[in-house]
């Protein structure tokens, strides 16, 4: 595979921890940075957009709310300030 040199300007902090992770685990730096851009690259900019509704994860929206089982308590509910 063919690679194409590039220059990219990061902050001193940003580069240091590259660095100094690349060496604890004994890596480059530069490989590091390739696999970062490659996973970016597959979760932002070529995640499928055509996923179906099956592949979507549920997000919680907070507490699980009682099913009202009159009219009285759905008035109620509606009309609380609470909400």
């Amino acid at each position: 595979m063919y690679m194409k040199t590039i220059t990219v300007h990061v902050s001193e902090p940003v580069y240091r921890d590259f660095q100094e992770f690349a060496k604890r685990t004994d890596r480059k730096a530069a490989e590091l940075i390739r696999e970062a851009m490659e996973l970016y690259r597959e979760q932002k900019i070529r995640s499928k957009a055509t996923h179906s509704v099956r592949d979507i994860k549920p997000v919680s929206v907070g507490a699980i709310l009682k099913p009202w089982t009159s009219r009285s308590e759905m008035l109620d509910d509606f009309f609380d300030d609470r909400h």
